[in-house]
């Protein structure tokens, strides 16, 4: 999965108005609320384990499962189902670089943890 900086230096990622393949991930519905992350170009589920590390796993497991959450903002957050830390649930989250962050460092109200689906065609 690529989740780092658009930065175009490949032939895929330097066309105009093209995402690459490898940023593109699929948001499957598991049950009301509840949702798995797929990378579309490798397959792979992506998954947090109980330290918050974000990983991919080729199976899907309960590491894969998310809560989806529609914001006041209109932006999605997504924050492990079977993982918490002291409690508080852990979210989804990329640095200004989009690198993955910790679970357990991140809250709902932290920007970085809010994110846009679009329909890619």
């Amino acid at each position: 999965m690529c989740w780092s900086q658009h930065r175009g230096d490949c032939a895929e990622c330097s066309r105009a108005l093209v995402l690459p393949r490898c940023r593109i991930v699929e948001i499957r519905s598991v049950r009301v609320g509840v949702v798995a992350i797929r990378a579309v170009h490798t397959g792979f589920y992506l998954a947090m384990n109980k330290w918050g590390r974000l990983y991919g796993s080729k199976e899907f497991s309960p590491n894969c499962k998310f809560t989806e959450r529609i914001e006041e903002n209109g932006y999605n957050t997504y924050a492990s189902l079977h993982w918490r830390h002291r409690g508080r649930p852990m979210f989804l989250s990329l640095n200004s670089r989009g690198r993955p962050r910790r679970g357990g460092k991140t809250r709902r109200q932290h920007l970085s943890t809010h994110f846009l689906p679009m329909l890619v065609s």
